[in-house]
């Protein structure tokens, strides 16, 4: 076991306005209706649109946090946005999460990390390390996703799978007396799979300038659904059994299990191969899509918010992103 004596003091959400249902998304792609419900389960999701860019609704998540933990960004001494999409290539995305925030004076640091669908649960892993040691006294995460920027709509079923939208964390060293602590984490990375989901250009390798109008595929969304499912199922329950083995937990140790909101077919994937009771399984993808890496931190503060967790309970956050990788943390909240 790896235990960190970190808690999480304040969580918030920031859902776009523009609401999206299957119904409108059967109607832009073509198809029967009833084919998006069908092939995704979701039912509606956002899409963000005119000021609600990446760092003004991770600002806005950001801002929600605070107010719910009691704080304000003077409080803070770290900002770190854990997305797997960006606002633009440089600087970071924290950078104007924290100018969002109206904090462009604060010398606070500010940086990104990148797992892509992982994104928060390796950041929470790697910072809780620097909070735990002192390093830092409170943190901001931050996950804030706009994946509708990016879809290709010739792919009809990951374009009608994805949302947007962001959410954040607040965590601290945990007080004297309490239980809450991180107790575990793994991730692994298996790149056999690396093209099954992948945006191609944009980076050095097919910069920018090489786009062209007429050939955009490169630089949109590309995913093989089918190849990340058999490479997931064949590699999940080993991964699982692992973080059990480490912890000597069993799965009905967990209050809750929090998994990446893939799709409809990764959560039945999920609860079917770990064994996992419907009540103990925290699934939003019915109204919010595959928010990418806000995915996690979302199903976090629903969970809190309808007090499905409380001070005390041991919760298993897991889930699969481009890589391909797998990630999971078990913590008591």
């Amino acid at each position: 076991m790896q235990l960190r004596r970190v808690r999480i003091a304040g969580t918030g959400k920031y859902l776009p306005e523009q609401e999206v249902t299957d119904e409108e998304l059967d109607r832009r792609l073509d198809v029967p209706a009833g084919w998006v419900s069908k092939a995704t389960g979701v039912g509606v999701r956002h899409y963000a649109s005119g000021e609600e860019t990446s760092s003004f609704m991770g600002a806005r998540a950001a801002e929600a946090a605070l107010a719910d933990a009691g704080l304000q960004f003077s409080d803070i001494d770290c900002l770190v946005c854990t997305s797997g999409t960006k606002e633009q290539p440089l600087p970071s995305t924290a950078v104007f999460i924290q100018q969002a925030m109206g904090q462009q004076d604060s010398g606070v640091p500010a940086f990104d990390m990148d797992a892509t669908c992982l994104s928060f649960l390796n950041g929470l892993d790697v910072i809780s390390y620097m909070v735990d040691a002192g390093r830092y006294r409170r943190v901001l995460l931050v996950a804030t996703e706009i994946a509708s920027a990016g879809l290709n709509w010739s792919d009809k079923e990951s374009a009608a799978l994805f949302g947007d939208g962001a959410a954040a964390v607040i965590i601290e060293r945990s007080p004297e007396g309490s239980s809450s602590q991180i107790v575990h984490a793994s991730l692994r990375t298996y790149s056999r799979g690396a093209r099954f989901s992948e945006i191609a250009g944009g980076g050095t390798r097919m910069h920018a300038s090489n786009y062209k109008a007429d050939q955009p595929e490169p630089y949109l969304f590309h995913m093989d659904g089918q190849a990340i499912f058999r490479m997931a199922s064949r590699l999940l329950p080993g991964f699982i059994g692992d973080m059990l083995q480490a912890t000597g937990n069993r799965m009905e140790d967990f209050q809750l299990v929090i998994p990446h909101q893939g799709s409809a077919m990764a959560m039945r994937l999920i609860r079917k191969k770990l064994g996992i009771a419907e009540d103990r399984f925290m699934d939003i993808t019915r109204n919010h899509g595959n928010t990418i890496a806000a995915s996690i931190p979302m199903g976090l503060h629903e969970a809190i918010r309808q007090q499905r967790i409380q001070r005390g309970d041991r919760v298993l956050m897991i889930g699969t992103a481009a890589g391909l990788s797998l990630g999971g943390l078990i913590f008591d909240y």
